[in-house]
């Protein structure tokens, strides 16, 4: 019994949004800074690979609060935050990763970003070719479009950003949600059938190279979302794969258009020290297209973390499909018999 309407703090229009930046910034005192540095400085004392950083290796006083009510907001909030202020631009690469993953483990447990058991993940443009159906979109500098990733939170510390464009994007899964039950409720319907999305290359063992799940999921009184347009459409390579009706297309079409009005969505270019934080199973982030410093040293260059957190709601069973454990605050990311987990700093 899908609502006819979903109402909760999470349920955001872009536009409303923008002029409320207060709600969605925090900025790091000196102090706050002070204090993660100390932590950093701590844990690097210990020669240990930043992979295995905990909260008790990573020691917080006050920002540790702050840390709690970030998690209150991901879950029960608007789902997403900036934390503004870092000064990236005077630490190693390597320190400014201690912060991050430091910064990660008060908040939940790291997981794998790719086969290769990465989880501290590079956003940066590495030329892949975007038309390969293997690609990750993030290695290149094409927009994204409009997705989740396969984990419960998404973080991103800016170290660099691009000459030009590059700006992220967030827009909420429940208020699209809200737009198609009013608007077309027929096609919403179809949202909440299996469709089938490509693994791009990262196939765990006796598993296909693509795995079906819904764009829309009602589970518990929780809407949740899983959707990566240019993963079901490559999905489509596959002879056995299900095959999208023009009903779906229509839908998904319908599903992308409400996104992508200005209106709906958030934009914000985040700037060197910027940390963003998004709760993924209710929005969907994404990222325009940008040109780059003709310099290595200075293209952009964003690290990541994907987050699985304690408290978090329960997930419907058809997600074991893409996430191997649905268990709260041990699922997510992308493991396969090779996946090894470690933190890569300068990958």
């Amino acid at each position: 019994m899908l609502p006819a309407r979903i109402d909760r703090p999470s349920t955001w229009i872009g536009e409303e949004l923008r002029s409320r930046q207060s709600d969605w910034v925090f900025a790091l005192s000196a102090a706050e800074v002070d204090e993660l540095e100390r932590a950093a400085a701590c844990f690097q004392e210990l020669g240990r690979d930043v992979g295995e950083i905990s909260r008790e290796t990573f020691p917080l006083g006050s920002f540790a609060d702050h840390l709690s009510q970030l998690r209150d907001t991901l879950l029960h909030g608007i789902g997403f935050e900036v934390i503004r202020g870092l000064p990236v631009e005077r630490y190693s690469q390597a320190f400014a990763a201690t912060i991050f993953c430091g910064i990660g483990a008060h908040l939940g447990r790291a997981r794998s970003q790719n086969a290769a058991g990465h989880i501290l993940g590079h956003v940066r443009n590495v030329g892949a070719d975007a038309a390969d159906v293997n690609t990750r979109i993030y290695q290149t500098a094409e927009r994204q479009t409009f997705h989740t990733d396969s984990t419960d939170v998404v973080g991103l510390l800016c170290l660099r950003k691009a000459r030009q464009g590059g700006e992220s994007l967030l827009v909420s899964a429940e208020a699209i949600y809200n737009r198609m039950r009013e608007e077309s409720p027929d096609l919403l319907d179809c949202l909440f059938e299996p469709i089938a999305t490509d693994r791009r290359g990262e196939t765990p063992d006796g598993c296909n190279p693509w795995f079906t799940i819904p764009v829309f999921s009602w589970h518990e009184d929780r809407l949740t979302v899983m959707y990566q347009r240019q993963y079901i459409d490559s999905a489509q390579r596959f002879a056995e794969a299900p095959r999208l009706t023009e009903t779906m297309i229509k839908a998904l079409d319908r599903f992308d258009r409400i996104a992508n009005e200005t209106s709906m969505h958030l934009r914000m270019q985040l700037e060197p020290g910027d940390m963003q934080f998004v709760y993924n199973h209710a929005m969907l982030h994404d990222r325009t297209a940008f040109d780059d410093y003709d310099d290595p040293e200075e293209r952009r260059h964003l690290l990541r973390l994907w987050l699985s957190m304690a408290g978090d709601r329960e997930l419907p069973p058809c997600f074991a499909e893409r996430y191997g454990s649905i268990e709260i605050g041990n699922r997510g990311g992308i493991v396969t018999a090779e996946t090894r987990l470690h933190a890569p700093i300068d990958a």
